[in-house]
């Protein structure tokens, strides 16, 4: 019997995934799923980044690339922060990487350890959780609260701020809430981190460029972080390029040699082709982008006021992101038990808001990367199901 490492015990899993594999095996049994579940746009990668592709392997980009990324795509990254947030960031700074979670892996590492606190977004991002623990670092949870809009209160960051913080994870627009920190609230966590110079900030920007109202706001248009500043972005959600896996970081100086170290030992590099169509998104037309962000804004507009109306929903609007994350309490199931019958009885499947923290009970996530016509059926059969749950046994059904 193998003998594991006793971190092991400590990874979590993305439990979306878990969803997403228990949908299709329904859906190979025959049943009718309608999956609002995976955090993907149901939209194909636009032709001309496929073809940019395409054409890197016809041209014969098949070896190894520099560890950091090629040249051509680490400029264009930082013509690119330069065009959305009017920054100058040098490509030495930017470190290409096989999608976002390596560069959120590489900084929990890089900071975690026994007798460390890194603060994090909860509800949030789950792995974020899974990897501090598997660290050897106590998980702080920032508290994201709906009656803000799902963002966090800056003050409140600040008082949990101790000396064995080193690292402050932020994540806007956020998932599983579609939460975006207003510009006064980050403003005011920024001048109080003045006072905590040994804490390192890193700003999950990753559906930065899927907002509905107002400019995004970004940690790196704040010069006084630049040097304990790292930024996670990539490809995935704006180019709908999940399966390429292409993300990147920007790193202080003082810490990209120990990122690009960390890349050498585990992946060696970013496959050639996905980084010639990295290009290709960025430096191309901005339309089939803005398209699919006109498209989530017309499913928010139906979604969030049609779980509004569903009883024993609370559903605040996202503000960026394309997730909803309505309070259900009132139906007076939990969000496992929700989650899980919702998704046997109805066939409807969505993520226990309890997979991305303890704050997040109560709540469940909907992703509306799906077509009007799949969230109105899905809106329609969850009405139909809630008329048939006896709220005082949830293992019983009304005749």
């Amino acid at each position: 019997m193998p003998i594991l490492a006793g971190r092991m015990s400590q990874l979590g899993t993305e439990s979306a995934f878990e969803v997403l594999a228990r949908a299709t095996e329904l859906q190979r049994q025959g049943r009718d799923i309608i999956n609002l579940g995976i955090g993907q746009p149901d939209f194909k990668t636009p032709a001309h980044i496929v073809e940019a592709g395409r054409k890197a392997l016809a041209d014969g980009h098949h070896g190894y690339t520099p560890a950091n990324g090629i040249l051509p795509l680490r400029e264009a990254v930082s013509a690119d922060l330069h065009r959305r947030h009017g920054v100058t960031i040098s490509p030495d700074r930017v470190l290409v990487v096989p999608g976002g979670k390596v560069t959120m892996f590489f900084a929990i590492m890089m900071f975690g350890e026994p007798g460390v606190e890194i603060i994090y977004p909860n509800p949030g991002f789950p792995i974020y959780e899974s990897v501090i623990r598997f660290s050897g670092a106590t998980p702080v949870p920032m508290r994201l609260h709906e009656a803000k809009g799902f963002s966090f209160d800056a003050e409140e960051v600040l008082a949990q701020i101790t000396p064995r913080t080193r690292l402050l994870i932020v994540n806007s627009p956020g998932n599983p809430t579609g939460g975006v920190a207003p510009k006064a609230e980050i403003d005011r966590l920024v001048a109080g981190l003045a006072r905590h110079p040994d804490v390192t900030v890193m700003s999950d920007e990753i559906y930065g460029e899927m907002l509905y109202e107002g400019a995004h706001v970004s940690l790196t248009s704040y010069p006084e972080l630049e040097d304990r500043l790292i930024l996670l972005d990539g490809w995935s959600k704006t180019y709908a390029m999940t399966g390429w896996r292409l993300g990147y970081g920007v790193w202080p100086k003082a810490l990209l040699a120990h990122a690009e170290r960390l890349a050498i030992n585990s992946h060696s590099c970013v496959n050639a082709s996905a980084q010639y169509a990295g290009i290709a998104a960025l430096t191309g037309p901005r339309e089939p982008s803005e398209r699919m962000v006109a498209a989530f804004a017309e499913r928010r507009a139906y979604i969030v006021p049609a779980l509004n109306a569903l009883p024993g929903f609370r559903c605040a609007t996202p503000g960026g992101a394309f997730y909803a994350f309505p309070n259900i309490t009132g139906t007076g199931l939990d969000s496992r038990a929700f989650q899980t019958r919702l998704l046997d009885e109805a066939g409807i499947a969505t993520v226990s808001g309890t997979s991305f923290g303890a704050f997040g009970d109560g709540n469940v996530r909907f992703s509306y990367a799906a077509s009007l016509e799949a969230l109105r059926t899905a809106v329609g059969r969850i009405a139909d199901w809630l008329g048939t749950v006896d709220r005082t046994d949830p293992a019983r059904r009304r005749a």
